[in-house]
Order: C-alpha cells, then structure tokens, then sequence
C-alpha cells in the first residue's frame, strides 16, 4: 500500500521553516548564529590560511590611507611603513567574520609583543559604534580602525573577510578573501618571521 501524500502538512512543515528564518533574520539574531556555527567551525582546524606568498603589488601607503581609530583620531596609513601588518577587512554584519574573530583576537594576544608587527583591522560598518561595541561585547582585545575616509586602492576587495599581510618593505605577501582560524602556529610563524 502506498502512502498519499499530504501537501497541507508539507506546507505546514515548510512555512515554520521559514518563519523561524524569518524571525532570526528580521531579529537580527542570524548574523550572530551563522557567526558562532562558523566559529566552531574554524575551531575544528579544518579551515586554515594556506600561506603561500602571492605575487601582488606593493601596498600604496600614501593614497587614501587614513583610518579613524577607537579614540576618534585619525591614523594615517603611513604609520605602517617599514613593518609587518595583519589587516583584516570584515563588517558585524558578516557572519564570516564574526566567526574568524575569536580566533584572530587568541591570535593577537600571542604576538602583539612582537616588535615591527602590526594589526589593522578595518571595520567597514557604515557605523563605527556598531564595530567598538561588537568589541567591548565581545572582550576582544585587538584595536580596530574605521574605514571613515574611503580604503585605499591596494586594500580593495570583492569579499569580506579578507586577510592581508603586508611586509616591512611594503609587499603584500598573503592576500586572503573568506574566513580562517589563523591563530595555528604556522601562521604565527609567518607573520612574526619578516
């Protein structure tokens, strides 16, 4: 005997279904889920930066590149010349992002003694409010700059997140659009060996 079909209790299933995307999405409770479901992710290990150097021209430190910092001054890209930098471009509205922070900021407490390095991470929310809280929020400990002035050609990108690393001589030598737990001891190795 074959079972019928029942198209009102498919319809049923299917509409709580996308009330509950509905109700995460509009509540704005989605971003933080999908970033925390990422997040365990990235922790598995699974997803790690391949470092490999890229062949990308050298970063344009004097061409629109000033930042707002967390105080409210503005920090000038050219303060960076002649050291390593870790620049992270991402949103809190990206849930990949969200998910790579952790993992970034574990990364940072480790190296962020480490002369010549280092970390830009530049916010692109359209408020910089939204980014600061995220941080306190969150007690994550990295310092964060807004993209208030524009970003700079070289820092362009089609996707966020997107790791950059550029060295003392103003190369880009790891270039990285989409989220990964950089915080493996490879990778430390690279960013503090320049």
């Amino acid at each position: 005997m074959t079972k019928k079909f029942d198209w009102k209790k498919e319809i049923k299933s299917w509409g709580l279904i996308l009330s509950v995307f509905a109700f995460l999405y509009f509540t704005g409770l989605i971003t933080p889920i999908m970033g925390g479901v990422q997040s365990l992710l990235l922790s598995t290990g699974l997803i790690k930066p391949k470092i490999t150097l890229v062949n990308k021209e050298n970063l344009d430190f004097e061409f629109t590149g000033r930042f707002t910092d967390q105080q409210g001054s503005i920090i000038d890209l050219e303060a960076y010349r002649g050291k390593t930098v870790f620049i992270n471009l991402w949103a809190t509205w990206c849930p990949p992002c969200r998910a790579e922070m952790p993992h970034i900021s574990e990364m940072y407490k480790k190296v962020k003694d480490t002369e010549n390095l280092e970390f830009l991470m530049i916010a692109l929310d359209k408020d910089f409010e939204k980014s600061k809280k995220l941080l306190d929020d969150k007690g994550w400990s990295f310092p964060i700059v807004h993209a208030s002035h524009g970003l700079n050609n070289s820092l362009q990108s089609e996707s966020i997140p997107t790791t950059i690393v550029i060295n003392p001589e103003g190369k880009i030598v790891f270039y990285q659009e989409g989220m990964s737990n950089f915080d493996t001891e490879e990778f430390r190795g690279f960013l503090i060996g320049f």
